[in-house]
Parts: C-alpha cells; structure tokens; sequence
C-alpha cells in the first residue's frame, strides 16, 4: 500500500496503423485524470492519408526494432513520472522491452507481438503476417496493406462499412524490417527477471496475433514472481482499439490499474 500511483500513460502505437487509433483511448482516460501520450512513430508524424500517399516511403522502411525501443524509452525517461505503458501489436512488444528496463510503472499488453522464441504455425497467423513480412520484395520498400489484407489481418467479422472507413482511417505504410525484427535478440526478453506489474489482453478472433499466442507468451513470465494476469475476450480482433465495444477492453484496463494500486497486489 501507500505506493506512488503513476497518473502518465504511454501508449504504444503498433505496426500498420496511425498513432490517432488511440484517440478515443486517450480521452477515456483523460476523463479519469490521467495525463496521455500517443506519438507516433519516427517518420510517421503526418495524417494517415498523406503517409499512404507516401508509398513507398523509404524513411519508414527504414525503422528497425532496436531504434524503435529506444525511441520510445526515451520518451519514457523525459515524462515526469514513470509512464504506465499501454501497447498494442508490435506496441506491446515494446510495452515488454521498456518493462524490463524499469521504464514503466505498469505495463498492459494488447493483442502483443510475442518476443523472440514464442512461435505459433496457427493458418492465420502465417496469413496475415505473410505480406507485411515481405519475402522475395526489397527492404527498402515500405509495406502497405491492400483492403483485402487489411480486412483480413485486422477488421475480420466487421461490416463492410466499418471495414472501409477503418481502413482510410488508420492505414499507414510499415517497415518490413520491424516485422522480420520481432524473431530476433532485439525482441528478447528475460522472463524470470523481476518486472512491473504486467496485463496481457489478447481476443479469441484475432487473426494476425492468435488468442493462443497471447497466452503462451503470459505464461513465459510465471517464474519471473511478479504480478502478470491474462485477459481473453470473445469476438475480438486485432481491430481490438476501435471496435464498437472498445470501451469494454478499455474499462477492464482501467480497473486493473486501479487494482494494481489500491488492491492488495502491491
């Protein structure tokens, strides 16, 4: 008890979309009294629109993992308070890789990229990653969804209008080299270090990250004794963020940080 209560969030846009995907995240928890943050990536800094006009944009296929975690742990270190650092995708990748350099007070990890060593051969998880991994085409070439990948990958099981707008909203050119980075040592973890307290979210139609991965990567973390809770809900994709009900995921993140605080964890 009588621990500091962080009132900073950090979050951690992931790969393929526009940082604004966290815009109504963002006055939810405004509306709690937190104090948030959402930059975008480096060289992504611009409407969604304008970047997909920029493909290909060889500064974006430029980013690699290493720089993107230190970006955003430099971020982290100039806040005035430790962040409690909320990820999706490739974002709660870093959430993990900022957590274990004691960058973050709490760290959620939604529909996460698992780190290095944690594999799955589900069909989808190879369909949906195939394009954006981007064998037999250049590195130095950005990746962008077409509609058919995107409504694969991201807005499965949504109507044909919301899969639409979702895509002119938040599509964004992404490096390939990030992808391929993910099943490298710059996505390694120690997981039987000590770490913050951790939530990893996952959703049982994910296509692109596997409910089943989500949870094989919480269970990495069992010996590491410290707090790592696991949270599946139904009917969710990888869309997780702007789904119609996104206020249900963002709810149990928001009474999970309380727990963390006021609960008899700490």
């Amino acid at each position: 008890m009588g621990h500091h209560q962080s009132k900073t969030i950090l979050f951690i846009t992931g790969a393929f979309v526009h940082h604004s995907c966290w815009d109504d995240w963002c006055t939810f928890f405004q509306g709690k009294g937190y104090k948030t943050f959402a930059p975008a990536w480096p060289y992504k800094d611009d409407t969604a629109e304008a970047l997909r006009k920029s493909h290909p944009n060889s500064a974006i296929a430029s980013n690699r993992l290493h720089m993107l975690t230190k970006y955003f742990a430099t971020f982290a270190k100039q806040l005035p308070e430790k962040p409690i650092l909320i990820g999706h995708s490739i974002g709660g990748l870093l959430v993990q890789l900022l957590l274990q350099e004691g960058l973050g007070a709490l760290g959620i990890a939604i529909h996460s990229v698992p780190p290095q060593g944690i594999m799955t051969f589900k069909f989808s998880f190879i369909k949906a990653g195939w394009g954006p991994l981007g064998f037999f085409t250049s590195t130095k070439k950005s990746f962008l969804h077409s509609f058919s990948q995107w409504k694969y990958a991201f807005t499965n099981g949504m109507t044909a209008e919301e899969q639409k707008n979702s895509y002119y909203q938040y599509t964004i050119p992404e490096s390939k080299l990030i992808v391929r980075d993910t099943i490298t040592k710059a996505a390694k973890i120690n997981f039987e270090n000590p770490h913050a307290p951790l939530l990893f979210i996952s959703g049982s139609n994910d296509h692109t990250i596997p409910a089943s991965l989500n949870y094989a990567n919480f269970r990495k973390y069992r010996k590491s004794n410290s707090t790592t809770d696991y949270q599946e809900f139904a009917g969710h994709t990888h869309f997780v963020l702007g789904q119609p009900d996104w206020k249900k995921t963002a709810e149990f993140v928001f009474e999970w940080i309380k727990k963390q605080y006021n609960g008899s964890t700490i």
